[in-house]
């Protein structure tokens, strides 16, 4: 591609690199030029006029940016594109979920000419329906047509949506004496619907093993929630000891995710079990959120999982917590 300036009587079937305010109106940048634009960039007293002149292996930005964005998506349900502008294509969710991104070919696809730009949200992070994934952005006006084409392949399938394979959840409240009750409820409802999911039944009982495990034997929703009012200290504290009286498994105790480090997961049955930390009840962005949405959406979490969660894992502080992790000094 060729840029710079050239005289009016060379413009025509250029594209016009800035815009230009004319008497009788404005010529966008990115526009390819007529004689009509020529004429009236004479007539408004110009002799020459930036422009970006494609060379014949070149590939025109808005193109280039769709012929990427397709190789992206590679068919990918659940994912939309954008129409092309300025050299620019998003990937769009059409439902709730969370997005697998390979880092790895996104980064491959970048290395490969600084015009030719991939940007994603980070892996794993939860959308909605219209929200923007990815982007594609071409910074030139054009883009070598090679270059393109090994950039496409390298990115090719590099964003995947996992929507959401459970439509209930049942939520536990345990409380004690003086414990907070069912404060807390309506931010776990929300974090549910969020996904696309119904709190289906609330049950509140003692924070007691037997009566913990008699409420999860009784719970109907495809996942279980579990609040509990005193916090978990242990993998064998009331929670996760309900767990297994109930006839479940534990199979996590502590995330490197704050908020959310006392966090718990597990199975009953076929069902997924998340025992939430008291921390749980404010609707900030929580590590309960990450397992939450992974969880609703039938993506394992394994070991190695967790452990990588910890970067990027210092959530916002929660002004409510009882001991904050960095306290104000004293004036």
């Amino acid at each position: 591609m060729r840029f710079g300036p050239v005289p009016l009587d060379r413009a025509a079937g250029a594209i016009l690199a800035h815009s230009e305010h004319l008497p009788d109106g404005r010529l966008r940048k990115g526009q390819v030029l007529a004689e009509t634009d020529i004429a009236r960039l004479r007539a408004a007293g110009l002799e020459s006029v930036d422009v970006a002149v494609l060379d014949a292996g070149d590939v025109h930005e808005d193109a280039a940016a769709t012929r990427l964005a397709e190789a992206v998506l590679d068919g990918a349900p659940g994912l939309s594109l954008s129409r092309a502008f300025t050299g620019r294509v998003n990937l769009v969710a059409e439902a709730p979920g969370v997005v697998e991104v390979d880092a790895a070919k996104v980064t491959a696809a970048n290395l490969l000419d600084p015009m030719i730009t991939l940007a994603t949200v980070a892996p794993w992070f939860q959308t909605h329906p219209g929200g923007m994934v990815a982007t594609v952005k071409i910074i030139a006006y054009g883009v070598a047509a090679k270059a393109l084409d090994r950039a496409a392949e390298a990115a090719r399938g590099a964003i995947r949506l996992h929507r959401p394979c459970y439509a209930t959840a049942s939520l536990i409240v345990s409380d004690t004496a003086d414990g907070p009750g069912l404060r807390g409820v309506e931010a776990i409802r929300t974090r549910l619907a969020g996904l696309g999911m119904r709190l289906k039944q609330t049950l509140s009982c003692p924070h007691e093993v037997p009566a913990l495990a008699e409420a999860m034997a009784a719970a109907n929703g495809e996942v279980v929630l579990v609040l509990t009012a005193s916090a978990t200290s242990d993998a064998r504290d009331t929670g996760p000891e309900a767990l297994r009286r109930a006839g479940g498994t534990v199979a996590r105790f502590g995330i490197p995710v704050d908020p959310g480090n006392l966090l718990f997961t597990g199975r009953l049955g076929e069902r997924p079990v998340i025992g939430l930390p008291n921390s749980a009840r404010s609707p900030v962005l929580h590590g309960v959120d990450w397992v939450l949405a992974r969880t609703a959406c039938g993506v394992p979490i394994g070991d190695a999982d967790f452990a990588a969660m910890g970067v990027g894992g210092l959530l916002k502080e929660i002004p409510t917590r009882p001991q904050p992790r960095q306290r104000k000094q004293a004036g």
